[in-house]
C-alpha cells in the first residue's frame, strides 16, 4: 500500500510507530501549519537529503494536497525505500480535525 489516509499518518504517530515523516513542501508553507515531529526536506532538495533518510524505516511524505508527495513517494519506492504518500496532504489532514503546529497553524 504506497497511501496512508490522515487518520492512519496520525494512529501510526500516536501507536508510537517508527515512521519518518517528511513534509516536502516550501519554507513558509511549513512555517505557517504543520504536522508536529515531522521534517522540512523541500521536494527540490530530497535528492541532496537521500543519505540522511534511514533505509530501515518506514518513509511517509506529505505536502499541501498530496501531488508533490505523491512524486516523492514514487522515485524513493523505485529507490527501495518503505515509502508512503499521505493522500489529501495537510488540506486534508486539517479538514477532518486533526492538530496542526503552532496551536493557531493553518494550511498555506
Amino acid at each position: 500500500m504506497s497511501d496512508y489516509t490522515p487518520h492512519q499518518v496520525f494512529e501510526l504517530m500516536q501507536d508510537g510507530e517508527d515512521i519518518q515523516l517528511i513534509d516536502v513542501r516550501q519554507p513558509e508553507e511549513h512555517e505557517a501549519g504543520r504536522i508536529a515531529g515531522d521534517r522540512l526536506v523541500e521536494l527540490s532538495q530530497l535528492a541532496l537529503a537521500v543519505d540522511t533518510i534511514d533505509r530501515e524505516r518506514r518513509l511517509v511524505f506529505y505536502c499541501r494536497s498530496g501531488s508533490r508527495s505523491a512524486m516523492a513517494t514514487e522515485a524513493f519506492r523505485g529507490a527501495g525505500f518503505d515509502a508512503h504518500n499521505m493522500a489529501g496532504g495537510l488540506l486534508e489532514w486539517a479538514s477532518t480535525g486533526l492538530p496542526l503546529e503552532p496551536a493557531d497553524g493553518y494550511v498555506a
